[in-house]
């Protein structure tokens, strides 16, 4: 009797070992979580305290100045703004048909395919100073797009582009073959079916692939400094041929000054830049809500 409760026994001891390793890693994992959420609210409370008291509107709508006290923002945010409009409208269109043809219609045996997947999958890890010297090299000089809102959003199209691609590679995966089955039985063409049919269901994945990228882009210095973009530029950009700053390289322009007033017009950047961020994600969101919304009804 003894030797048979010990065998009931056993498995109860293992599992309550299994469940204080799994209670273990789920605290370890919440006090990550945690601790970074309690650094990014000390950084968002000091840069608060600190640039708080100079966002008003004349800091919204007036220009560069080499006078802290009269220093706007303005002509930094109408150039993130063009920047990454004219990104979006790139990397979109441009990774969205590398997704379909490498889904829909290239072979996975295919030697073009599978040379597409290796070098997208090792330019998602390149880093972004990389993309810089690309550009200056291609945009600036080959092409002779000069230190433009063209050639910084051709750019940065190039560093979003592989996170376009790869989500919308697996959007894509996920829309269920019975979908594309039944367009073509009801004699649908490949095209149609995937316009039509794959795409609608595959947006709001692809909706968020563009928010992730562009999220990273908006914050991107190093690659539009190796381009030429100027650090100080007193007029907002009027078309995709003149010069222009973004809010990053002013905020680095600021910071980089010693005195106490640019400090304050720095952490007041910092604040403006993430507003920003914040208006282009609650936009991309609501758009991908719709989408599946529309999907579902």
């Amino acid at each position: 009797m003894d030797a048979v409760s010990t065998d009931f026994r056993a498995p109860d001891l293992g599992t309550r070992r299994r469940h204080v390793v799994d209670r273990g890693f789920e605290l370890m994992a919440l006090g990550a979580l945690l601790l970074a959420l309690a650094a990014l609210a000390v950084l968002v409370v000091d840069v608060l305290s600190d640039g708080a008291g100079r966002l008003n509107w004349q800091f919204m709508t007036d220009m560069a100045s080499r006078r802290a006290s009269s220093a706007g923002i303005y002509h930094a945010l109408a150039g993130s703004v063009f920047v990454i409009a004219l990104t979006g409208a790139l990397a979109l269109p441009i990774g969205v048909a590398a997704a379909i043809y490498l889904e829909e219609y290239g072979s996975a045996r295919s030697k073009l395919s599978r040379l597409i997947e290796i070098n997208i999958s090792n330019l998602a890890a390149v880093p972004s100073i990389i993309y810089g010297l690309l550009g200056l090299g291609l945009f600036v000089r080959t092409l002779s797009m000069d230190r433009s809102v063209l050639a910084g959003a051709s750019t940065l199209a190039l560093l979003a582009l592989p996170v376009v691609i790869l989500s919308t590679r697996e959007a894509l995966r996920t829309v269920p073959k019975s979908i594309r089955e039944g367009s073509y039985a009801l004699g649908a063409t490949k095209w149609q079916t995937i316009w039509f049919q794959v795409l609608p269901i595959a947006m709001p994945g692809i909706l968020t692939g563009l928010i992730l990228s562009l999220s990273r882009a908006i914050g991107e210095t190093a690659p539009l400094i190796t381009i030429g973009a100027l650090t100080y530029v007193p007029f907002a950009p009027d078309g995709i041929w003149s010069a222009f700053t973004v809010l990053p390289i002013q905020i680095f322009n600021w910071v980089s000054r010693p005195q106490a007033e640019f400090q304050e017009n720095a952490a007041a950047g910092i604040i403006v830049l993430l507003g920003l961020l914040l208006i282009m994600n609650a936009a991309a969101i609501f758009l991908r809500d719709r989408f599946q919304q529309q999907g579902r009804g």
